[in-house]
């Protein structure tokens, strides 16, 4: 590191962690092809089946599930944020995509899974860490046997929309 380097890394000032931490996917995946998509999404909202492993890393958590719809809930924070100073889109796309996906996984039966084929997202409002907990919540606009196609908005804790998106999945035997 050259002196610059050196002087420029000191005044950032202290580093900043996160520690994430999960459980074996796999066994939940194991468990879960043999339940229907809804009863798969509540067990892992009741607790009896784990959350997959990006819900740690981004504190993601399912809120409810019924037919057909899903809520999510996440709290950024600022190791979550872009170049300049919000929350990066990328979480914003993750959190419209788990949610438009499980929606769709949750009118699919036993054996049966999905995965995103496209999606598209409009940004329509800044987000900031100190925003607070931000609800994500999908729908399923027409189901299919091979495609499906599902929405899902975001919003925050004064209901304010921040970013919708539409998603295409694909429907496929597991």
């Amino acid at each position: 590191m050259t002196t610059t380097e050196a002087a420029t890394a000191h005044d950032w000032g202290e580093p900043r962690s996160k520690t994430v931490t999960w459980y074996d996917p796999f066994r939940a995946v194991r468990t879960g092809s043999t339940m229907s998509g809804r009863d798969y999404l509540e067990a892992m909202i009741e607790g009896k089946l784990p959350p997959p492993p990006i819900s740690g890393l981004l504190d993601m958590r399912g809120i409810s599930v019924s037919d057909g719809q899903v809520v999510f809930g996440c709290t950024p924070d600022e190791s979550t944020y872009n170049p300049i100073g919000l929350v990066h889109g990328g979480l914003v796309c993750t959190l419209l995509d788990s949610a438009a996906g499980c929606a769709v996984h949750s009118t699919l039966p036993a054996g049966t899974g999905y995965t995103s084929a496209e999606i598209k997202v409009n940004y329509l409002r800044p987000i900031h860490a100190h925003t607070g907990e931000l609800t994500a919540r999908g729908w399923v606009t027409k189901p299919g046997r091979r495609i499906a196609f599902a929405e899902a908005d975001l919003r925050d804790p004064d209901g304010n929309l921040l970013a919708t998106a539409s998603s295409t999945c694909l429907i496929m035997s597991m």
